[in-house]
């Protein structure tokens, strides 16, 4: 069982500034593309922001200027910076890890952006 385990949420006020942390076993970080998706009470999951292992990333446009994903590559976990927070942010962020039919996922952590 793949594990990915989330951590860095919180509450914050609007404008504020959070950073999210995944960590996963070594073999999944060197070869799928890391991502995080949220889903806010009542909405379906959707994307943030993906990179892949050589670096690309790929933003929705909710996110595009005020969130940026990384890799650790020492540390082997992938970050989400997240810049300018609004109210609309508020979800639960899950990592993912996804490469060809092999899709997994970790627990969650919630995000509050209180206005």
């Amino acid at each position: 069982q793949v594990q990915l385990v989330e951590s860095g949420g919180g509450l914050v006020q609007a404008g504020g500034s959070l950073r999210l942390s995944c960590a996963s076993p070594r073999i999944i970080f060197e070869i799928y593309v890391m991502g995080w998706y949220r889903q806010a009470p009542g909405k379906q999951r959707e994307l943030v922001a993906t990179i892949t292992k050589d670096g690309s990333t790929n933003y929705a446009d909710s996110g595009k200027g005020r969130f940026a994903i990384s890799r650790d590559n020492t540390k082997g976990t992938v970050n989400l910076q997240m810049n300018s927070l609004k109210p609309d942010d508020t979800a639960v962020y899950y990592c993912n890890a996804n490469y060809n039919l092999a899709n997994y996922w970790g627990q969650g952590t919630q995000v509050t952006v209180s206005s």
